[in-house]
């Protein structure tokens, strides 16, 4: 059994060249460690790349939706337009074939022969007109209105000051403000040659008050 010598302690092995191991490897953990970070740097420009085209892509959908949105909008109001609009039509057209019966109505009225049951029903289908919208006009002394009234008959007078309904021969209809027929209507126009009653009046309140100051002179 062999004795160890006392005072002697084993060292380390040193290379050759007398540089020691330790340094080595703390260069190459540098070297490993600088293309791992280039390679984090690389996989972070291509996560914004991908979130900018991401966020591209969400604008151009965005977009579009917005567009389908518009166009579905603008569709639902022409189709309401367009109902709307066939439905004042057909009850234009009914309501067109129904005002021959109610001239004879309004004739037996004015004559005192609606009475009983006749009456009765022919009240019921003025107010189903009324209903749908149906409104008789025409007045007489109202001005006449070439838009709303047809002159059958002409004439004048000499107590108008511009052309006036002076004799409703058949009323007119309308729907909302829709004219299905005009009222057809005899009209009067001032005399000619007659003066204005305004420019008439004050002649004669002038002649008076020169009577009145020759009076007092």
């Amino acid at each position: 059994m062999s004795e160890e010598t006392p005072g002697f302690e084993e060292k380390p092995e040193v290379p050759a060249d007398g540089t020691p191991e330790e340094p080595k490897a703390a260069e190459s953990e540098k070297d490993e460690a600088a293309p791992a970070g280039d390679a984090s740097a690389a996989q972070d420009v291509a996560l914004l790349a991908q979130l900018d085209q991401a966020r591209t892509a969400l604008s151009e959908r965005t977009t579009d939706l917005q567009r389908l949105q518009a166009e579905y909008q603008n569709y639902r109001r022409r189709v309401e337009r367009d109902r709307i609009t066939v439905k004042e039509i057909a009850v234009a057209s009914l309501l067109t074939e129904l005002l021959p019966t109610l001239d004879d109505i309004g004739r037996a009225r004015e004559h005192g022969e609606l009475v009983g049951g006749f009456k009765s029903v022919a009240e019921s289908l003025e107010t189903v007109a009324a209903k749908m919208g149906l409104q008789q006009f025409g007045k007489e002394g109202e001005p006449f209105d070439p838009t709303i009234h047809e002159a059958l008959m002409h004439s004048y007078a000499p107590d108008v000051t511009e052309t006036t309904c002076v004799a409703i021969l058949q009323p007119g209809y309308r729907i909302g403000e829709r004219t299905i027929r005009p009222a057809r209507v005899a009209v009067a126009e001032p005399q000619p040659g007659a003066a204005p009653k305004s420019e008439s009046s004050e002649g004669d309140a002038s002649s008076d008050k020169d009577a009145d100051a020759a009076d007092n002179g």
